[in-house]
């Protein structure tokens, strides 16, 4: 009885689980038609998206046909519209090249004139001109054309007038104050009695660094407090060239310090045989003023060469003629280094500066040639500056030994007739007292 129970229920438990697998079959089955369904609905999908970009790219191809046609039709459109306007055009096209030449070669010249200084604007103009010509072939129109025109006459004009307008301008320490300038052509500015400078890049007008010479300078000062006289002013015709040549020129000064250490030792040296030259000169002076007084007077001083050796001839009065000469010749060797005192000095330095300037060029053109070595010839101002720093000092040593040669002549020539008037006196009273003691 219990065995059937058993097998029952065993039963039962297989039918029911018989019962699930069918069922879970069905439902495997049932997902997998609906899997089928999806994908062929996706696949119709598909398919008509194939379809559709077909179809576009058919579109597009046959679009890219029709615009390679045009553009090749527009091609040739435009050659012939060309065509027909250079034919058109004829000289015109000469014409417009010569404008488009002429706006940018005036626009290079009004970039630096001092006019753009109180008309500015002008090279700006000129410089879209030219470009819109020659990037974009684009023609001029008429007023383009008149104002060329018009610009190139303002500036003719203007370069013969001399007008005041007020401005800013860069102070030489940095400041910038609104000045009145006077201008006077296309040739110079001026405030304040000194030389303003124009730059068209920045449309700024700047005071020179470094003014011309004082001549100058007065010359612009009153030209700019004239009412209307005519005054002599110094203008530069090159537009500026010559003006800042002339002040980057160096002064005496920047040249004297470019003879570096030998420069400044010949300086030095000459200025000793200078002083040494003048204070002798003084003294020689003042000596033969003395002996030329002593001349005129029977009484003998010993404030002067002449009269010490005539006193000689009183110290001795009953000596021989051969005595009394020893005498006076001991008398005038003792007054001879005294004339001739540091004669030797200033002929010496007169040698000597010439050597020490030819010492300095032979030192600044090895420093010349050293640079040339190591930076080559391609800049010729680095070897005309450094040649023009090594003469330097042979100028100063001309320069010193001019001045010092002639006053050693001098000063030589006024000691030798000093001591030619001791020996002629002293030859005198040697015959004198001869004929005295031939007579006792």
């Amino acid at each position: 009885m219990t065995s059937n129970l058993v097998a029952q229920e065993k039963a039962l438990d297989l039918d029911a689980l018989l019962k699930q697998l069918e069922q879970g079959q069905f439902q495997q089955n049932q997902q997998n038609v609906e899997r089928e369904r999806e994908f062929a609905q996706k696949r119709s999908e598909q398919d008509q998206m194939l379809r559709d970009a077909s179809r576009q790219r058919d579109n597009e191809l046959a679009l890219s046909s029709q615009l390679e046609t045009q553009y090749e039709e527009n091609e040739f459109k435009i050659a012939d519209l060309k065509s027909a306007v250079d034919t058109r055009l004829g000289s015109l096209k000469e014409l417009f090249g010569a404008l488009q030449q002429t706006a940018g070669d005036t626009k290079n010249k009004f970039f630096g004139s001092v006019v753009s200084a109180q008309i500015p604007g002008r090279a700006q103009f000129l410089d879209e001109l030219a470009q819109s010509m020659g990037k974009s072939s684009k023609l001029a129109s008429i007023e383009e054309i008149e104002r060329v025109w018009f610009e190139l006459q303002r500036e003719m004009t203007e370069s013969g007038k001399v007008t005041r307008f007020t401005t800013d301008v860069v102070e030489a320490g940095g400041a910038k104050v609104n000045k009145e300038v006077v201008r006077v052509g296309s040739f110079a500015l001026i405030a304040d009695g000194k030389y303003l400078d124009y730059e068209g890049a920045t449309n700024s007008v700047f005071e020179l660094v470094r003014q011309p010479a004082d001549r100058f300078t007065n010359s612009a000062a009153n030209l700019q407090n004239s009412s209307g006289d005519v005054i002599q002013f110094g203008l530069d015709p090159t537009g500026g060239t010559i003006m800042r040549l002339l002040v980057n020129a160096p002064n005496l000064e920047e040249r004297i310090h470019q003879g570096d250490l030998v420069g400044y030792i010949i300086i030095a040296v000459g200025a000793i045989g200078i002083f040494v030259a003048v204070w002798r000169f003084i003294v020689l002076t003042s000596v033969s003023n003395k002996v030329r007084r002593q001349l005129k007077s029977d009484t003998f001083k010993d404030d002067n060469p002449l009269g010490r050796v005539m006193l000689v001839k009183d110290k001795y009065p009953h000596a021989d003629t051969e005595a009394l000469e020893l005498h006076l010749t001991e008398a005038i060797l003792g007054e001879v280094p005294k004339l001739g005192r540091f004669l030797t000095l200033v002929k010496m330095i007169a040698v000597v500066a010439p050597l020490g300037g030819l010492l300095g060029t032979v030192t600044g053109m090895i420093v010349t040639f050293q640079q040339i070595t190591l930076f080559g010839t391609g800049d010729p101002k680095i070897m005309a500056g450094g040649i023009s720093s090594a003469l330097i000092t042979t100028v100063l040593g001309l320069v010193v030994a001019i001045p010092t040669t002639l006053m050693f002549a001098l000063l030589n020539t006024q000691s030798k007739n000093i001591i030619y008037i001791l020996q002629e006196q002293a030859a005198g009273v040697i015959a004198e007292r001869a004929e005295r003691l031939e007579k006792a």
